[in-house]
C-alpha cells in the first residue's frame, strides 16, 4: 500500500509518501480501506518527539479515520460487520494505545483495527465529515456536555478557541444555547469564530481576558454574581490562576490538556471561596464519538473543514498545523 511515513523524528521533510507493507489482521481484527483521515494538533508533537509517548518507527501519522471494511478476522461477528460497511474508527485501542501516537496512524491506504473499535457511519454523513470528528469533536462533546454539562443561558469563555478542540467547543456551547466568549490571538480566526456562534470575541494579543470579563460581567463576589459560569482552559501555564479569578460563584473550569504547560501556579482560595468546580476530561468514549456523528447528521452542528488534500501531501498538511495556517480540520484522502 501507499503511506505517508517518517523513519526518524524531526521536521516535515522527513515524511515520505512511499510503499509500505499491508497490515496483517488477527482473528479479532478487521482490515479497513481508508477513505479519509483528519489531522490533529498532536501530529507535529509526535513527528518532532516533543512528548514522552513511545512512538514506533517507521511511523505513519493520522489519528482520525473514516473507512470501509475490506476483510474480517476469523472471530469477528459476521452478523455485526460485513465487507463494504462504512465505519468510523475509535482510535483508543486497548493494549496498543492511540492511533497516530503510539500506534501506526491512518495516513495510508489500509489499516488494521480490532472489530470492537468500529462505529457505523450514519447514512447521509460523508467520509470527510466523519473523519473530522473523533479527536476534536469527541473531546469537546465529552468536556462540554458529558462532563461539563453546559446549559442554555450560561456564559462560557473558551481559551484557545481557534484550535481544533476550541472550535468544536464554540459550536457545542452555541448549540446548547450558551452565551459564548471566544479567545484567540488572530483577528481572522476570531471573525470565523463569530460566524460559528461566538457572541463575543477577545483578541488575547490586545486585550487582557480578566479585565475584559470584569468590565463586561463584574468581578465575582459571593451572593452577588459576576464573572462567567464556565471557563474552558486546556492552555494551562500562566493562564490558570487568571481563569480561576473570572469564574462566577459555583461556576466551573473545564480542562482536557495544558498546551502551555501543566506545572501551573495555583491559588486555591478562589476554589473554596467561590465554590468552583474543576472538571477534567481525558479523551472521549465510543458513545461520545457516535453522538458527534448523530449531531452532524441531524444538523445540530457542522464540522469545520479547512481543506481536503491528497494523501501524498501529508507533509505539507502537517506543516500547516505547525505554522498555524488553518482554521478547522485538515483532511487527507488516498
Amino acid at each position: 500500500m501507499k503511506a505517508a511515513v517518517f523513519h526518524e523524528h524531526g521536521s516535515t521533510e522527513n515524511i515520505k509518501y512511499e510503499d509500505f507493507p499491508d497490515p496483517e489482521i488477527g482473528p479479532d481484527d478487521c482490515l479497513i480501506k481508508v477513505k479519509a483521515v483528519a489531522l490533529n494538533g498532536f501530529e507535529p508533537m509526535i513527528l518532532g518527539k516533543t512528548t514522552a509517548l513511545r512512538t514506533p518507527l517507521p511511523m505513519i501519522p493520522g489519528g482520525d479515520i473514516a473507512g470501509e471494511v475490506v476483510e474480517l478476522g476469523a472471530n469477528v461477528d459476521k452478523d455485526s460487520w460485513r465487507p463494504g460497511d462504512r465505519v468510523s474508527l475509535y482510535p483508543l485501542i486497548k493494549g496498543e494505545g492511540m492511533i497516530g501516537e503510539s500506534r501506526l496512524g491512518g495516513c495510508c491506504e489500509l489499516v488494521r483495527v480490532p472489530a470492537d473499535c468500529l462505529i457505523p457511519i450514519p447514512d447521509g454523513l460523508g467520509d470527510v465529515e466523519a473523519a473530522s470528528l473523533p479527536v476534536a469533536y469527541g473531546t469537546a462533546l465529552r468536556m462540554m456536555i458529558t462532563r461539563g454539562k453546559v446549559k442554555k443561558g450560561e456564559t462560557v469563555l473558551i481559551l484557545g478557541a481557534a484550535g481544533g478542540v476550541g472550535v468544536a467547543c464554540v459550536q457545542m456551547a452555541h448549540a446548547a444555547g450558551c452565551e459564548v466568549i471566544a479567545c484567540s490571538s488572530a483577528d481572522w480566526k476570531l471573525d470565523k469564530l463569530r460566524g460559528l456562534g461566538a457572541d463575543h470575541v477577545i483578541n488575547t494579543q490586545d486585550q487582557d481576558v480578566r479585565t475584559w470579563v470584569y468590565e463586561k460581567y463584574g468581578k465575582p463576589r459571593m451572593g452577588e454574581g459576576g464573572g462567567v459560569n464556565v471557563v474552558v482552559n486546556y492552555i494551562g501555564g500562566d493562564t490558570w490562576v487568571d481563569s480561576l479569578k473570572i469564574i462566577h460563584p459555583e461556576g466551573r473550569m473545564l480542562t482536557c490538556g495544558a498546551s502551555a504547560g501543566y506545572a501551573t501556579e495555583n491559588d486555591i482560595r478562589y476554589i473554596w471561596t467561590y465554590e468552583i468546580s474543576i472538571i477534567g476530561c481525558n479523551a472521549w468514549s465510543r458513545a461520545d464519538q457516535a453522538e458527534t456523528m448523530r449531531m452532524v447528521t441531524d444538523g445540530e452542528i457542522e464540522p469545520v473543514i479547512h481543506a481536503v488534500r491528497p494523501l501524498s501531501e501529508t507533509g505539507g498538511a502537517i506543516q500547516q498545523l505547525i505554522d498555524r495556517d488553518y482554521f478547522g480540520k485538515i483532511v487527507l484522502q488516498p
